[in-house]
């Protein structure tokens, strides 16, 4: 079975830790305890990652640097930030699950990058905050200097930018090739690198790619049979963080629809389950990353599939 698996960034540097190599790398490990369980299973695995924290934590490491040397150098584009985490990430899973798996496992990490539309109206919306916070003031006198978007985030103010739909990978045969030689591959990291044509050339992007959404764009086209996206939480709940909390065993795409879920948080998973399973038939299944084994076994997290009606509960 061919399996992939989309972890979210904040599994691999957890909320409120120091944002340390070291940090990263124990949380890295922890990650390829679970996800070598797939490849025991003897299923073929596909990984990929969210990379939210780590791009934030260039974007400051730009933001100094800037501010340091001359306020007119300009930054790297997050078209390349959200490169280089791709290479630091990866190259940090193939590490881990290489110290786990036996050495005849083959691993391979690939910059991957995602085609957007110009005319994805998110380009007239920006709402994915990027990068360190300002006081309004600061943020006003950026916007102006820099052409940037910014919008309150509490009680600061952050840059956002434009989150578009990914269209295509532009790396899938290689990927697919990959795959075929039995190889574990990592691939589309934070929704892959936002890019674009401007005629017959091929540019960079200064959006974020949601991560889901890419990786259930990339499971449909490897044909995979099995699409996992790897959370905090066990399952997908209704009223969470209410008394009247209840946890959603299986449901049908349609009834997921119904329920409406939070866009910043839950949202775009459900959203991403349930589009690869009306795409495919085949099952999407939301969970936490200590399961995997078990929701690769069907016994683990909420599955969302069409071969049924209704919902059903925990």
């Amino acid at each position: 079975m061919r399996v992939v698996v989309a972890l979210g960034g904040n599994a691999l540097q957890r909320r409120g830790e120091a944002m340390t190599a070291d940090n990263q790398r124990a949380n890295v490990r922890v990650a390829a305890e679970q996800l070598a369980a797939v490849t025991r299973l003897g299923h073929n695995l596909v990984m990929c990652h969210g990379n939210g924290p780590q791009v934030g934590l260039l974007g400051l490491q730009n933001d100094a640097y800037a501010r340091h040397v001359d306020d007119k150098v300009t930054p790297y584009p997050l078209d390349v930030l959200g490169a280089q985490t791709e290479g630091m990430i990866g190259y940090m899973v193939e590490q881990e699950l290489g110290n786990v798996l036996p050495f005849e496992v083959p691993f391979a990490t690939i910059l991957t990058q995602t085609e957007v539309d110009a005319n994805d109206p998110a380009f007239k919306n920006p709402t994915k905050f990027v990068g360190p916070v300002y006081s309004k003031e600061e943020a006003e006198k950026l916007a102006a200097e820099k052409g940037w978007t910014v919008k309150a985030d509490g009680q600061y103010y952050r840059r956002v930018v434009p989150s578009p739909k990914p269209k295509r990978i532009f790396e899938m045969r290689p990927i697919k090739w990959l795959i075929e030689k039995g190889a574990v591959v990592i691939a589309a990291g934070g929704g892959g690198i936002p890019t674009m044509y401007q005629g017959d050339k091929l540019v960079g992007v200064e959006a974020v790619i949601d991560k889901d959404l890419a990786s259930a764009l990339l499971a449909r086209e490897i044909e995979a049979d099995y699409f996992v996206i790897a959370t905090d939480v066990k399952t997908v709940f209704v009223g969470w963080g209410t008394p009247e909390a209840k946890a959603i065993r299986q449901a049908h795409p349609d009834e997921m629809d119904k329920l409406g879920f939070a866009a910043g948080s839950m949202g775009p998973k459900v959203e991403a389950a349930c589009e690869f399973a009306r795409l495919t038939g085949k099952k999407a299944v939301i969970g936490a990353l200590e399961d995997i084994e078990k929701i690769v076994k069907g016994e683990a997290g909420t599955i969302i599939s069409t071969e049924k009606q209704g919902i059903e509960w925990y």
